[in-house]
């Protein structure tokens, strides 16, 4: 009888966790640029996956420049799951989004949410500044999108290749 309990017990978890995985890739996404008032001039679109870059040997985002302290929104609604300091990418937040895709923010200058808060599209996540490993550089956005599920056709032999299958684009999935 135990047993029977547990197998139940597992398939409900299961099941809950299919439909969880199910409804993230479709809800429907459609992205903002993330910096206040930005157009797509303002970034080099051939820049994602650049190699030579620094010490992750390639670039895995775009760089979005403008002047220091204009907002940086959120491109999709989500929930922040990251809010806070790293070394390479200093002031970062990054918010889990549509598709099981986390959306990553870096070198802000300020940071204006907390881990855990849910962001509607739009709203303010803090400001461009040149933190972290940008410091000294022009002010910008560091901007990716790495997605949970693997992307399987984006997978390569070279250097890297196996990054390519959760790392996407920015500059073909953003719209004015």
């Amino acid at each position: 009888m135990k047993r029977t309990k547990t197998k139940t017990v597992v398939g409900a978890i299961l099941a809950l966790l299919l439909l969880l995985l199910a409804a993230g890739i479709c809800l429907p996404e459609r992205l903002i640029i993330p910096v206040k008032g930005a157009t797509k001039s303002d970034w080099n679109a051939k820049s994602f996956w650049f190699s030579p870059w620094g010490k992750s040997g390639v670039h895995k985002g775009i760089d979005i420049f403008a002047q220091e302290g204009v907002p940086v929104i959120a491109a999709s609604s989500g929930l922040v799951v990251q809010a806070g300091f790293t070394p390479g990418g200093g002031n970062v937040v990054s918010v889990l989004g549509p598709k099981w895709r986390v959306h990553y923010y870096a070198h802000l200058k300020s940071i204006n949410v907390t881990n855990g808060e849910f962001v509607s599209q739009g709203s303010k996540l803090g400001t461009v500044g040149s933190t972290g490993n940008a410091a000294g550089k022009q002010p910008h956005l560091h901007y990716a999108i790495i997605t949970q599920i693997p992307y399987v056709w984006l997978f390569q032999t070279e250097k890297y290749g196996f990054d390519r299958m959760f790392f996407l684009n920015p500059h073909d999935l953003l719209r004015r």
